[in-house]
């Protein structure tokens, strides 16, 4: 008999058997389904973020950088600052003007972020992040501009006081009437709405937080007490053809020069890329993604006991149909083979099932987070080939038990 019908029959055996006891045969699949769901779920997940964050490194560009007083992974306490960032110079405007103007530079500008409330007519909303920044803050942060227009030079240059209010700060306060030129209270301080911005999604922000209103940075800067270290930053974005490497080298020389400091000096200022916040997602991520398949290891080891577990009895239960089998010349191969296909048919069947539902859960936690997710083919690939695996691993003892039946005594067991 070939190989390939050998197979056929005996996945066909398999079938037949798991019909005839199908409580006992789901239960034992159980914990292949939670494991293997289980980290399709995550993946799925973890996938979808991935693929938001790309799209927001992408709409600012993967060279954009930034200059910061201090970058710390951890939260700094601002009343209880380390001695080290206390004696860092603040970041200044002459300095980002200063960087504009390199060769290799194509933007740079300070911005600062206030968070607050925006009110109109004894409405208000809840304080969230307000920008101080100019008109090119959709090409960093993304986005789009749904009415109005942005801030011009002189506004800028002024620090006048208009903004530019998010789409749902605006159906909040206003409703259907038209918000441009109307008068807002951004923390208490008038300002002008002259334009309607309609964010992009971004998975960094934690539920309730988004941006509320942008304003001229140097608005914020003179009506609000801004935190140096933590809510000021310079944004810059090299030009066209300009390496990350090449751009930091030149802003690091540039400030060094305006804050005089010796060639043995540390830099007394911070760069963040887009790698390095790449880097902080993947190192979080990973190690979710770890736990996660530690925990539905668990499982797997479960469901594979269980496994080897229902292929004892069933060798028990079958011991005269083994005996008839070898009576008609069926090799010890051929009864192992039987066995192991059965396994891996039960194990396989857990797979699938765990893929279906670990695909439905990654689709429905994507979708209530508002993340577009997929699941890369390779690891629907890889959930299949584990879960015949495991099927396979834990069938080999009673395969090998069954193929080493005396056939005269499995003929006498009653």
């Amino acid at each position: 008999m070939r190989l390939a019908d050998q197979i056929r029959e005996n996945v066909g055996i398999a079938i037949d058997t798991l019909r005839t006891s199908k409580l006992r045969s789901a239960l034992t699949v159980l914990g292949v389904v939670i494991g293997i769901s289980t980290v399709m779920a995550i993946a799925t997940l973890i996938n979808g973020v991935q693929q938001q964050i790309v799209t927001t490194i992408q709409t600012a560009g993967p060279t954009t950088f930034y200059v910061m007083k201090v970058y710390s992974e951890t939260p700094l306490n601002p009343d209880n600052l380390p001695a080290w960032v206390r004696i860092r110079p603040d970041l200044h405007g002459d300095e980002a003007e200063r960087f504009s103007q390199l060769p290799e530079i194509g933007y740079s500008s300070l911005w600062g972020i206030k968070v607050a409330r925006v009110e109109y007519n004894g409405l208000r909303v809840q304080p969230n992040r307000i920008y101080g920044a100019d008109s090119r803050f959709t090409e960093i942060i993304g986005g789009e501009l749904a009415s109005g227009r942005w801030f011009t030079r002189q506004e800028v240059a002024g620090g006048r006081n208009v903004c530019v209010l998010a789409e749902s700060v605006v159906q909040t306060l206003f409703g259907r009437e038209n918000p441009i030129g109307r008068t807002v209270q951004l923390g208490g301080r008038p300002a002008t709405v002259i334009g309607v911005y309609a964010p992009l999604t971004n998975i960094f922000d934690p539920p309730g937080v988004e941006t509320a209103a942008i304003v001229p940075f140097r608005w914020l800067d003179q009506r609000f007490d801004i935190n140096r270290t933590q809510e000021q930053f310079i944004v810059i974005k090299p030009r066209a053809g300009v390496t990350v490497d090449a751009a930091q080298d030149a802003v690091r020389i540039a400030l060094r020069e305006m804050r005089g400091l010796r060639p043995s000096a540390r830099d007394n200022f911070d760069f963040m890329t887009q790698g390095q916040i790449l880097q902080v997602f993947n190192n979080l991520t990973g190690a979710f993604f770890l736990v996660m398949v530690a925990l539905s290891s668990v499982g797997l080891l479960v469901g594979g006991i269980g496994v080897m577990a229902i292929m004892m009895v069933s060798v028990t239960s079958r011991t005269r149909e083994i005996g008839v089998r070898k009576a008609l010349g069926a090799s010890r191969r051929d009864i192992m083979m039987q066995f192991l296909i059965e396994a891996a048919t039960l194990t396989g069947i857990g797979g699938i099932l765990g893929i279906i539902t670990g695909l439905l859960i990654g689709k429905g936690i994507s979708m209530a987070v508002s993340v577009s997710a997929s699941t890369p083919l390779s690891y629907t690939v890889v959930a299949v080939l584990l879960s015949l695996g495991i099927g396979v691993t834990f069938g080999l003892v009673p395969a090998r038990r069954a193929a080493r039946m005396d056939p005269v005594e499995a003929l006498r067991y009653e």
